[in-house]
């Protein structure tokens, strides 16, 4: 079985592209560049030339496959056009095949949760780095009535492999000395490790048409505390800077908000339905890890 992945060159498609191979499944990557081939033949996948602001080259790349996950980041500022327009035309291809069609999403639609512990039932009201987001989503639930097995996965906020996120909160560690966070870092994050979630992404093309997932794991962790273990991983002896919202909107715009939320998410879905069982380290492990690791453990 073929999968045409999008974003298979970023952080969240290679874990995807490589739970897949391990999986027994044939990988095709969106490659905008030679360079992109190259990188994706070094790893064992097939690539197909295209773009994401080129709705035909996707239709393309989805008729050539047996299924499709869409994994790659959207550029600002025109993410709202070019997601949609990139999904219309993938989805209009499918509708003719009955293939599985897998949607990455996040947890920034759902809002601040507070104390309560979000699940797919839970209302959303997404931040606004985000707010195009929830129509989209709409748009492939819906074409399970057109003939698209379309699944939508919110990721909570991933880690691993150096990325995402708490990466960041180490690079800025090792840059200045401290990481960086927006506000006193009192609000909450639920995690998903990207190896974790790549096994979500493969159970996923075999879920009933028009299902909703969250992809989160363990309780959800004060946003202070994984800057702190970031900070120890660095180096840094776990100083923290935190930057006031209203300075870090100068600068960050919508992504401050974003990065503000207070929020708490359940997969107990994904558990039930899919058998979907997490089993890498969490965040803090994952980053103490880090922290006693020599300079030969992180080659």
């Amino acid at each position: 079985m073929q999968v045409f992945l999008t974003g298979a060159t970023g952080y969240l498609g290679r874990a995807i592209a490589d739970a897949l191979l391990s999986a027994g499944y044939a990988v095709v990557g969106l490659a905008r560049s030679d360079d992109q081939v190259h990188m994706l033949a070094a790893r064992g996948l097939g690539a197909h030339r295209g773009d994401l602001r080129d709705p035909a080259s996707l239709a393309a790349g989805a008729r050539a496959a047996d299924a499709v996950i869409h994994a790659a980041m959207v550029p600002d500022p025109d993410a709202d056009e070019v997601d949609r327009a990139a999904m219309e035309a993938i989805l209009r291809e499918l509708s003719q095949f009955n293939r599985p069609f897998v949607y990455t999403s996040g947890c920034w639609v759902l809002g601040n949760t507070g104390d309560k512990i979000a699940n797919e039932d839970t209302p959303i009201d997404p931040t606004p780095k985000v707010a195009w987001r929830p129509a989209v989503e709409q748009m492939v639930l819906a074409a399970a009535h057109h003939g698209v097995q379309g699944v939508v996965l919110r990721p909570a906020m991933v880690y691993g492999r150096g990325g995402g996120c708490v990466g960041e909160f180490v690079q800025s560690a090792r840059d200045t000395g401290a990481a960086q966070i927006v506000g006193d870092g009192q609000n909450r994050w639920s995690f998903v490790h990207t190896d974790d979630l790549g096994d979500l992404y493969v159970r996923a093309l075999g879920a009933p048409s028009g299902t909703l997932l969250y992809a989160a794991h363990g309780p959800a962790l004060r946003v202070r505390e994984v800057a702190e273990a970031a900070s120890r991983a660095a180096g840094a002896a776990g100083k923290v800077e935190a930057i006031p919202l209203e300075e870090a909107r100068k600068t960050m715009g919508p992504l401050a908000d974003a990065l503000a939320l207070d929020q708490q998410i359940s997969a107990d879905r994904a558990h039930q339905l899919l058998g979907w069982h997490p089993h890498a380290p969490g965040v803090l492990e994952d980053l103490a890890f880090a922290a006693r690791a020599t300079p030969a453990d992180r080659l």
